[in-house]
């Protein structure tokens, strides 16, 4: 089986080499040349963990294929995925602009029954206009070529998403023929051989999962936020409170833990988009606008934090481990270490700052506003205290001694607590979290 994928991004890339493993024929398309280049050349832009190893296994096995010209492979694929970017416009919605160009571009140039599948992240009703798009296309060269569009939204976790495309919960797709749900049955059923968890729906269906899925995570983690704060207010402990409502199985365990706040490519983008297709309909989604409210003003509870320790932080050195919205993954898009350095700058701190992979990524978004710290324990030295804001496993068990002798001030504020609140005050550090 032939496809193509459109976009070599985090979606596109990850997916065009874990269907080459399971022995589809794969050919990535993106426009930038530079990246393609670099792909060809065995560079990935991306840091996912395993990904590179998969990409060049199947490029040796001649299965996954990297070009700037999606009508070069267009006769010989079955299946084309739009993978390509749906950034958030100013007022939240999401600009469909290089979506609705792929469409364009495979009406301009099918010559045989094709499926056009988004895979980005897309709100209700796209596939009304990319199929209205193809057509117009198809009537411009007054062909009459059999296409259908379907809508199979993601969901990757960033750090694991190879193990999630390959072992999936469940595969989403939208589809309006027997004929397309055939063709999408063939393609995922390597993935599913023991339980084919593929859920079949209308298209608009498909693309509200999506939509929801995020933003029902998203609410989970807002509402922690919520809680921790009234805790830290109260007297609570909001890790008590989260095994208290965790172990009722009508809640469940994942994703109540707080923090200072999401980040990422999907949650915050996503979240927004779907508050504006609320607004478009004339329907206020009131959970959704708190849950990014709520977001927002977490993103800045690390800061707060710290002001209330240090007093005025004009003038003090502030360490900062992590900058990576979550671990495993160099993505700072969205990442509430961007809020927190903006704001020391701003209070006139100097920030030093170390991440085990996305240094590089912080210097390519702020520059050298901060001081980038060769390892955890360089960013320390002379600091009057240390904000962990990306819970990384290699700072989950410091060394207490080297910390307190490189430390001007021995104060810990806990973005991710993942410290015990005991053992860090026994060592003789000052220490608080998010709810405790």
């Amino acid at each position: 089986m032939n496809i193509a994928i459109v976009g070599t991004g985090y979606v596109g890339l990850v997916s065009g080499a874990c269907f080459a493993e399971m022995g589809i024929d794969v050919t990535c398309v993106d426009i930038d040349s530079r990246k393609i280049e670099s792909l060809i050349n065995g560079e990935i832009p991306i840091y996912e963990p395993g990904l590179d190893a998969l990409v060049k296994r199947n490029v040796e096995a001649g299965r996954l294929h990297f070009t700037t010209d999606l009508t070069s492979c267009l006769d010989n694929v079955e299946v084309v995925f739009s993978a390509v970017g749906t950034p958030p416009d100013e007022d939240g919605s999401a600009d469909l602009s290089y979506v609705l160009e792929v469409a364009r571009t495979f009406g301009r140039n099918i010559n045989k029954y094709t499926i056009l599948v988004t895979k980005s992240t897309v709100p209700v009703g796209t596939a009304k206009k990319v199929k209205a798009a193809i057509q117009e296309e198809l009537d411009k060269r007054g062909e009459k070529i059999d296409f259908e569009v379907a809508s199979n939204p993601e969901f990757l976790k960033e750090g694991a998403a190879i193990k999630d495309f390959m072992s999936p919960d469940r595969v989403v797709v939208g589809i309006e023929s027997e004929r397309a749900k055939k063709v999408m049955t063939k393609l995922y059923r390597p993935f599913l051989t023991n339980n084919f968890r593929v859920y079949f729906m209308d298209i608009p269906s498909a693309e509200m999962t999506k939509y929801a899925a995020n933003a029902m995570l998203a609410t989970r983690i807002s509402f922690m936020n919520d809680i921790a704060n009234l805790c830290d207010l109260v007297g609570a402990n909001v890790d008590h409170v989260r095994k208290g409502i965790g172990t009722d199985i009508r809640i469940g365990s994942k994703f109540l833990y707080s923090g200072c706040g999401y980040g990422g490519s999907c949650f915050p983008k996503d979240v927004k988009a779907l508050a504006h297709t609320g607004r478009e309909y004339g329907y206020e989604m009131g959970v959704i606008e708190a849950v990014e409210a709520v977001n927002e003003r977490q993103k800045s509870i690390v800061f707060t934090k710290l002001q209330q320790l240090l007093g005025d932080l004009n003038g003090k050195t502030i360490a900062l481990w992590g900058l990576a919205f979550k671990p495993e993954t160099d993505d700072m898009r969205e990442a509430p270490a961007l809020v927190i350095i903006k704001k020391l700058i701003e209070a006139g701190a100097k920030v030093k700052v170390y991440d085990p992979v996305a240094m590089t990524e912080c210097h390519r978004r702020i520059g050298d506003v901060v001081t980038y710290s060769k390892d955890m324990y360089d960013a320390l030295v002379d600091a009057d205290a240390l904000a962990l804001i990306t819970e990384w496993k290699v700072f989950r068990m410091p060394s207490w001694d080297v910390m307190r002798r490189l430390m001007k001030q021995h104060v810990i504020v806990d973005g991710r607590n993942i410290y015990d609140r005991e053992e860090v005050s026994a060592e003789n550090f000052a220490y608080t979290a998010i709810g405790k």
